[in-house]
């Protein structure tokens, strides 16, 4: 045996095993979940949906149900995922979860992505105009040069 054929050591196989899409109701981001789902049925990997539910100062929130209001769009997101899957099946079988994490939507895709052992991360191009200035999550993401990062437009 060769040096080289001593140390094939690989964490799962030739593709991603676990590949993390980030959702949150935008159109881009859906376009990244549908993205992902071709990458995992072609990997035969398991697509980590999460979405990243916000927190809010105490103060900010005053007033207004945040809490309700993020489980709501939590729950909206599952039932569109839900209908999506139900409509391909029987053609692509895909191995889903849906994960909830709470913080800032960096942060959140980062916990995820950790927690859930990413080999992958998939994530729809900010649609907020004031990211090209200040940074989005997905050039964030593609920085911390931690995983492969796919930002989907």
């Amino acid at each position: 045996m060769t040096e080289q054929q001593s140390h094939r050591f690989e964490r799962g196989t030739d593709g991603p095993k676990v590949i993390v899409a980030g959702v949150d109701g935008s159109d881009s981001s859906m376009r990244a979940a549908a993205y992902a789902a071709g990458l995992a049925r072609r990997q035969g990997a398991l697509l980590a949906l999460v979405y990243v539910q916000p927190v809010l100062a105490a103060g900010a929130a005053l007033g207004a149900p945040v809490a309700d209001t993020t489980e709501e769009i939590a729950e909206d997101l599952v039932a569109q995922v839900r209908d999506a899957m139900e409509r391909i099946k029987g053609v692509f079988d895909v191995r889903w979860e849906f994960h909830t994490f709470r913080g800032d939507p960096y942060n959140g895709l980062v916990k995820a992505a950790d927690d859930l052992k990413a080999d992958a991360v998939v994530v729809g191009v900010s649609e907020q105009a004031g990211h090209r200035f200040i940074g989005s999550v997905a050039v964030r993401l593609v920085k911390a040069g931690r995983w492969p990062v796919t930002v989907v437009p």
